[in-house]
């Protein structure tokens, strides 16, 4: 497919969105943002609250396209706000429910099986602005279930789709 960029990395150890959105958002640490992220096959990224739990095992790394985000927000991209692990710019990875995609920031792909929507929940609205949920219900990016060890970067990357999602009956 070519070329995208990698705009940030999300690695968080603790889920940050407790209690109700009304309630405000908590502290959301700079430190979750990071510039390299280390993935290992089956497991997820290394220090995330997803990495080698039994129910999000198939589901551990989430990916969004910078291209989906709401218009006429206020404040600069921030995955600190949509808890996604990766964004990207070049690519809708929203149409791709079901393949298997691969990332290379230049130290070798790192190939994940796309396997559902990430959906949108109501947090949205608080961090990112009213109408937001509504806005990213087909565009909240996907989850995926990573097949290799790796290393994501933030900058430019290879973006390939290895094995087209099935076509739709």
């Amino acid at each position: 497919m070519g070329r995208v960029e990698i705009l940030q990395l999300l690695v968080s150890p603790v889920h940050r969105f407790e209690g109700r959105p009304g309630d405000g958002v908590p502290p959301l640490p700079d430190a979750d943002l990071v510039t390299t992220a280390q993935v290992r096959a089956g497991l997820g990224i290394v220090g995330d609250r997803y990495f080698n739990r039994p129910a999000h095992r198939n589901a551990s790394i989430t990916l969004m396209a910078a291209e989906r985000l709401p218009p006429g927000r206020t404040t600069a991209a921030d995955l600190r706000l949509t808890r996604r692990n990766v964004l990207l710019r070049g690519v809708d990875v929203d149409s791709l429910v079901g393949a298997t995609i691969s990332l290379d920031c230049g130290t070798g792909p790192v190939v994940l099986a796309v396997g559902r929507a990430a959906r949108p929940c109501a947090w949205m609205d608080t961090t990112l602005g009213p109408g937001a949920r509504r806005a990213l219900r087909d565009g909240g990016g996907i989850r995926c279930r990573p097949l290799t060890d790796g290393t994501l970067a933030v900058g430019p990357a290879e973006f390939a789709v290895l094995e087209p999602a099935p076509a739709k009956d």
